[in-house]
């Protein structure tokens, strides 16, 4: 027969891998459900963001200075670079365009999830709250005393957030 901590053991590993299965999914379904452009976009970040867009930039470009110094034996087709440099401006133009556009989309996911910690660390904040309310009335019963905890008081009572968001930004504009 299981043990209370091994069966606690148990349903706790069950209990954190259903989350994971269940994160996994959601970002499975994001992934499937992006639009045709985000694809796009991060498909050419994820490139653009690779060594082997490196090392081609760096064959081509090196061939293309090479050739218009006149190191290839090559009439030189660009020899004051100008045509290079409008090249490399217009991909800078569209690469950034691109990068932007998956990080924003990356910096939505990324708020949805900071919603969601916040959503249970509030829900985790008021669980224990109730607990911690519940052991003081078992420790009253029992006769114990809580007079060495002043803080107790303080910790019995719901975590407004507005109020919290309210005393950061009141420390930020004193600095």
């Amino acid at each position: 027969m299981k043990s209370q901590k091994e069966k606690l053991g148990t349903e706790m590993a069950h209990i954190v891998e259903r989350n994971i299965k269940a994160l996994v999914e959601k970002r499975s379904h994001e992934e499937r459900n992006k639009s045709f452009q985000d694809k796009i976009a991060d498909t050419v970040t994820r490139f653009t963001g690779s060594m082997l867009f490196v090392y081609i930039h760096l064959v081509l470009f090196g061939i293309w200075i090479c050739w218009n110094m006149g190191l290839l034996g090559l009439k030189p087709f660009d020899p004051s670079f100008v045509i290079l440099a409008m090249e490399a401006s217009v991909e800078a133009i569209f690469l950034s365009t691109f990068v932007l556009i998956s990080q924003n989309r990356s910096n939505a996911l990324a708020d949805k999830r900071a919603e969601l910690d916040l959503q249970v660390s509030l829900l985790a904040e008021h669980e224990i709250t109730r607990v911690l309310g519940v052991v003081v009335s078992v420790a009253k019963k029992l006769g114990i005393s809580n007079e060495e905890m002043p803080e107790l008081h303080d910790l019995l009572k719901d975590v407004k957030p507005e109020k919290v968001l309210d005393k950061i930004d009141t420390l930020k504009n004193e600095k």
